[in-house]
């Protein structure tokens, strides 16, 4: 989906890590919730409390769901699933484009 219709946008940003993780949420009339944002070059972790499922539009990391699992390389358009109360590690190569949706129980 590359644009979204209907939607309420709140207008103050969500910011991280001293701005350097920012996004803005994006809320349908069915009250599903998704996030844009961007991150710049770092080093993160995220804890959660629902399931997301991250969509990365463009941009190059490394994303390690839990401690037992391996980094996986991403570069440009990739998708992958973090499950709720969960933290996962990010490793921001270059500026990153992504689109977060919440997924409820």
């Amino acid at each position: 989906m590359s644009e979204f219709k209907s939607v309420t946008v709140v207008r103050e940003a969500n910011k991280y890590f001293g701005g350097a993780v920012t996004s803005r949420t994006v809320i349908f009339e069915d009250g599903e919730k998704k996030t844009l944002g961007i991150m710049m070059p770092g080093e993160y972790e995220f804890g959660t409390a629902e399931k997301e499922v991250m969509e990365i539009m463009s941009g190059r990391l490394r994303v390690q769901l839990s401690e037992d699992q391996p980094w996986i390389e991403i570069q440009d358009a990739f998708t992958f699933e973090v499950p709720a109360n969960s933290k996962f590690k990010l490793v921001v190569e270059e500026v990153t484009d992504y689109c977060c949706s919440y997924v409820k129980a």
